[in-house]
């Protein structure tokens, strides 16, 4: 039997100490790129895009026939993220809600969950299709307009980042929990998020204050009511910013002499929409 231990001159003695930091820093910045934090150019983290990507594979559009969610979320772990559709589902369904995007990337159809915590149906009972914001995050993906890589088992190619025409990070805002960093961007309004791009593109040397006449705040999808600027301008100086955001409610009485309180809250695009602007008191 031969001996196979290498020589004792090709032996080098590593600290522990080093060898986890290095290991720890690498698997800190496969978090951090790959699962909590989106990607400025089209404000998506991975598991949503390959869900969009899935989607478009399986030529569903806005004006498509509703899809069940359990075919959405099969193709997606098969084809481009192979982490089982039970993880996939939860992603599908937040790009869905109303409440959590203010401009949804996912027309659902089925029970979807509510504003009080309640869970959504099984993937099998609930359908979906893309809405027409999603539409303009892909628009253009087959003309050579972004880098493709490899799917996990090298059988597909999947876009490295959408086209995105939509200003979806901007926009929808994004939160995520990585190892050491973490994200909570706002939501803001499309049309002033679109004035503002405007803007910079004509005055790249504009201030704050010139962007804060365009854009006043965020742009909830619940509304409410920002109580304060002062953490919207330091938000924006600076990057880091606290904000209160209270509810609207109102009381009443019941034919039994009964107290109740119900939240006032509005559709996306009404004309109650300035209520989740910043209140002009400090």
């Amino acid at each position: 039997m031969s001996d196979i231990t290498p020589p004792l001159d090709r032996i080098e003695d590593l600290r522990i100490e080093r060898e986890l930091q290095d290991s720890y820093l690498t698997y800190a910045m496969s978090t951090i790129m790959d699962r909590a934090l989106p990607d400025v150019r089209d404000g998506l983290k991975p598991s949503q895009r390959r869900i969009l990507v899935a989607m478009n594979d399986l030529r569903l559009g806005p004006r498509s026939k509703h899809l069940k969610c359990a075919k959405i979320a099969g193709n997606t772990s098969g084809d481009y993220h192979p982490h089982g559709e039970s993880i996939v589902y939860p992603t599908l369904v937040r790009l869905a809600q109303e409440w959590s995007l203010r401009y949804p990337l996912v027309d659902g159809q089925g029970n979807f969950g509510s504003t009080d915590g309640d869970p959504p149906a099984a993937m099998r009972y609930t359908e979906a299709r893309p809405s027409e914001v999603e539409s303009e995050l892909l628009a253009d993906l087959e003309l050579d307009t972004v880098d493709f890589q490899p799917n996990y088992d090298e059988r597909l190619q999947e876009p490295k980042v959408l086209p995105g025409k939509f200003p979806n990070l901007l926009v929808n805002g994004s939160t995520g929990i990585a190892v050491g960093m973490a994200c909570n961007l706002l939501p803001h309004n499309l049309r002033e998020i679109c004035d503002a791009i405007a803007h910079v593109i004509d005055h790249p040397d504009c201030s704050v204050a010139d962007l804060l006449a365009i854009v006043p705040g965020p742009d909830f999808p619940t509304a409410g009511i920002i109580c304060g600027r002062d953490g919207i301008l330091e938000g924006y100086k600076t990057g880091r910013g606290r904000l209160t955001l209270r509810e609207r409610s109102r009381w009443s009485r019941s034919r039994g002499g009964k107290r109740s309180s119900s939240s006032k809250r509005f559709p996306m695009g009404s004309s109650a929409a300035p209520l989740s602007r910043a209140s002009a008191k400090r």
